[in-house]
C-alpha cells in the first residue's frame, strides 16, 4: 500500500507535535515525583476525561471489538459492555474514596487501610506484579495490534513496526511524564475519533459494501446484528450476557474496569483537582468509553465480513502475514487499507495516537507503581526527588523493551483479553468490600491474588483446563470457567479472613478518620472508637453510598439507553429508537437531579 505525501505529510506533523509537548513539558515534569506522576494533583476534570478516553482507544481495541464482531455477532461485546456497573460504581462511590485517600498510587493504599508486615508485602508485590507482569503483558497486546497494522498496512516486519513505534512513544513518556500523557491526549483524542468515524463512513459505502441498508441485508452481516444474544441460544444467553453482567463485572480485576476503581483510572482521580473533579471525569469517561465510541469499530467489524468473509480471504489478501499472526482481528486492519489518499494518513495517525496514548499511559501509571511502591519503599526510602524522577524514566524505558519482546511472542488479541480476564476472577469483590467492610484484612487479599493465579495457570497451561472446560468433551460447560474460579478464589479469602486475625485497631480507626466511609460495615469499629473515647466519625459528613448507588443505577440506564439507541438509529429502526432515546432523556434529568443531592453531600 502506498501512502501519498498528504498522508506522510499529516503522519509526521502529528509526531512532531506529541514530541515537542513532551520536551515542553519535561522541564516541570522532572522537578518532583508528585509532578511525574499526578501533575501536582491540579488536573480539571474534562481533561482527565478526555484523557482516560484517549488511554483506552488503544490499537488493540479495534483489533478486538472486530474479532468480537466477526465471531459472535455485535452482542458478543457484552463481555466488555457489562463491566460498565463497575465503571459506574467507580463514578458515585469510589471517586470520592480515592480523592479523599490523597495517596500517590492506588497501591500506598495497602498501607493506609492495612497495617504491618503483611501490607508492606502485598504493597511490594502488586508494585511488581501490576506494575511489571500485568502491564507488560497489557501493553504487549496493544503493540501485537500495531505489529497487524503495520504489517497489514505498510509491510512492516514485526521487529521494524516495535522499533519505530516504541522508540518514540517511550522517548516522549520518559521525557513528559504524566503531564504530558493527559497534555498530548487532548490532541489524541480528536485525532483518534475523528479517525475512527472518517474510517467507518468511508468503508461503509464502499461500492463493494453498498451503504449501510446494503450491509445490514449481506447474509454474512445480517445474523451478527442484534445487540441481545438470541435468546433461543442458552449457552450463548449465558457466555455472552448472564456472566457477564451476573458476575465477570464485580469479580475480576481488569485494566480500566477495575472493582471498586484501581490502575490507570485511579490514577488520574487521584490527579484531580478536588473529589467532585475526579467523579465528572470518570462519568465523561465512562459515557464515551460505552456509549458512542464502540460504534465505529462496528460497523467497520460488519462491513469487513463482506469485504473478507474469513481467514482465508485475509490471508489470500495479505500473503506477507504469517500463519502466527493470522486471526480475526485482522480484519480492522485490512479494511483500513482500502481508505483514500489523505483519510488514510488521518487514520494511521489516529492509530498512532491510540497506540501512543494508552502505551504512554501505562508506562508511567506501571513505572509510578516501580518508584513509589517498591524502590522507594523497598530500595532507597531516602531518596531525593530528581533520583525518583530518574527511576521513573529508567523504569519506562525498561517496562517498554519487556513488552515489546512479549508482543513479538504472542497471536491473537481476543486470547489476551480473555487470559487477563480470567486471571483477574474472583478478587473484584475484595476490591469493593474492603472499602465498607472493616474485617477484610491484608491476607484476605494476599490469599485471593495467588488462589485466582494459581488456578488461571492451571486452567490455561496444564491439561486440567480440557479436562474441565473443553467444548463438548469437558466435565463442565465451557462457560463455567470465569465462575470455577470465582468460586474456588471466593472461598479461598474467605476462609484465610476468618483464619487470620483482624487489622489493629489504631489502622481501622486511621482509616475510618480519614476516609469516612460509613455504613454497617464499619459499626463494630466505631462502637469500639466510642468505647475507647476516640471521636473518628466526622458529623458533618453524611453517608453518600445509598444515594451513590442509586445514581449508579440511573447512569446505566442512560449509558446503556444511549448505546443501544445509536445502534437502532444507525440500523434504521425508528421507532425503537425513539423509545429508548426517550427513555435516556429521562433518566439523564433525574441522574442530574440525583448529582445535584450528591454534590450537596460531598460539599
Amino acid at each position: 500500500m502506498e501512502l501519498s505525501t498528504l498522508d506522510y505529510s499529516l503522519i509526521i506533523g502529528f509526531f512532531t507535535i506529541v514530541l515537542a509537548i513532551g520536551i515542553i513539558v519535561s522541564k516541570k515534569s522532572g522537578k518532583s515525583s508528585t509532578e511525574y506522576f499526578l501533575s501536582g494533583r491540579t488536573m480539571p476534570w474534562w481533561l482527565l476525561g478526555l484523557s482516560m478516553v484517549a488511554t483506552t482507544f488503544s490499537t488493540d481495541t479495534p483489533n478486538l471489538v472486530t474479532d468480537i464482531v466477526r465471531t459472535n455477532g455485535v452482542s458478543g461485546n457484552w463481555v466488555w459492555w457489562a463491566f460498565l456497573i463497575t465503571g459506574m460504581l467507580t463514578v458515585f462511590v469510589y471517586a470520592k474514596l480515592w480523592r479523599k485517600s490523597n495517596v500517590n498510587t492506588d497501591l500506598e493504599f495497602y498501607e493506609l487501610r492495612y497495617g504491618g508486615k503483611p501490607a508492606s508485602f502485598l504493597r511490594k508485590f502488586r508494585a511488581v506484579y501490576l506494575g511489571v507482569v500485568f502491564n507488560v503483558i497489557t501493553m504487549s497486546a496493544v503493540t501485537l495490534a500495531a505489529i497487524k497494522i503495520g504489517g497489514i498496512m505498510l509491510g512492516l516486519e514485526p521487529w521494524q513496526t516495535v522499533v519505530s513505534a516504541g522508540l518514540i512513544t517511550v522517548t516522549f513518556s520518559a521525557l513528559g511524564g504524566f503531564k504530558g500523557v493527559v497534555y498530548t491526549d487532548f490532541l489524541l483524542f480528536f485525532v483518534a475519533m475523528g479517525g475512527a468515524i472518517g474510517a467507518a463512513y468511508y468503508l461503509v459505502n464502499l461500492p463493494e459494501v453498498g451503504g449501510i441498508t446494503k450491509l445490514l441485508a449481506n447474509e454474512n452481516v445480517s445474523d451478527k446484528l442484534s445487540i441481545l444474544p438470541d435468546f433461543s441460544n442458552t449457552e450463548a444467553i449465558i457466555t455472552l450476557l448472564i456472566i457477564p453482567l451476573a458476575v465477570q463485572w464485580w469479580s475480576s480485576w481488569y485494566p480500566g474496569a477495575e472493582p471498586g476503581g484501581g490502575g490507570y483510572i485511579a490514577q488520574r482521580m487521584l490527579a484531580a483537582k478536588d473529589e467532585n473533579h475526579a467523579i465528572g471525569a470518570t462519568f465523561f469517561f465512562n459515557i464515551m468509553h460505552y456509549a458512542l465510541r464502540p460504534w465505529p469499530w462496528i460497523l467497520v467489524a460488519l462491513a469487513s465480513l463482506v469485504v473478507f468473509p474469513d481467514l482465508a480471504s485475509i490471508a489470500e489478501a495479505f500473503p506477507n502475514i504469517t500463519e502466527d499472526k493470522l486471526g480475526h482481528d485482522l480484519a480492522y486492519s485490512a479494511m483500513l487499507t482500502k481508505l483514500p489518499s489523505g483519510l488514510l494518513g488521518l487514520v494511521l495517525a489516529s492509530l498512532i495516537a491510540a497506540y501512543m496514548s494508552t502505551i504512554s499511559t501505562q508506562l508511567n501509571w506501571g513505572s509510578s507503581y516501580i518508584v513509589y511502591d517498591f524502590y522507594k519503599q523497598q530500595v532507597n526510602p531516602k531518596a531525593s526527588e530528581k533520583r525518583l524522577v530518574a527511576v521513573g524514566r529508567i523504569s519506562t524505558v525498561i517496562l517498554m523493551v519487556l513488552s515489546a519482546v512479549l508482543a513479538l511472542l504472542m497471536q491473537n488479541a481476543m486470547e489476551i483479553f480473555e487470559m487477563l480476564l480470567l486471571f483477574g476472577a474472583g478478587t473484584g469483590l475484595i476490591f469493593i468490600l474492603r472499602w465498607f467492610w472493616w474485617r477484610i484484612n491484608a491476607w484476605t487479599e494476599i490469599s485471593a491474588m495467588f488462589a485466582s493465579g494459581v488456578l488461571s495457570i492451571s486452567l490455561k497451561v496444564t491439561p486440567l483446563g480440557d479436562y474441565l472446560f473443553a467444548a463438548d468433551t469437558g466435565v463442565f460447560p465451557s462457560w463455567g470457567e470465569i465462575p470455577f474460579v470465582v468460586l474456588i478464589t471466593t472461598i479461598v479469602w474467605v476462609v484465610a479472613t476468618y483464619l487470620t486475625q483482624p487489622e489493629s485497631k489504631e489502622v481501622l480507626n486511621s482509616f475510618y478518620k480519614k476516609i469516612q466511609p460509613g455504613g454497617p460495615g464499619w459499626a463494630k469499629v466505631v462502637e469500639d472508637a466510642k468505647t475507647d473515647n476516640i471521636e473518628i466519625v466526622n458529623p458533618n459528613e453524611k453517608w453518600s453510598v445509598p444515594s451513590g448507588i442509586g445514581a449508579m443505577v440511573l447512569g446505566c440506564v442512560l449509558i446503556y439507553s444511549c448505546m443501544f439507541a445509536t445502534g437502532y438509529w444507525i440500523y434504521g429502526k425508528t421507532t425503537q429508537a425513539i423509545i429508548i432515546t426517550v427513555i435516556a432523556f429521562v433518566s439523564g434529568f433525574l441522574l442530574i437531579k440525583a448529582w445535584n443531592r450528591m454534590k450537596d453531600d460531598i460539599l
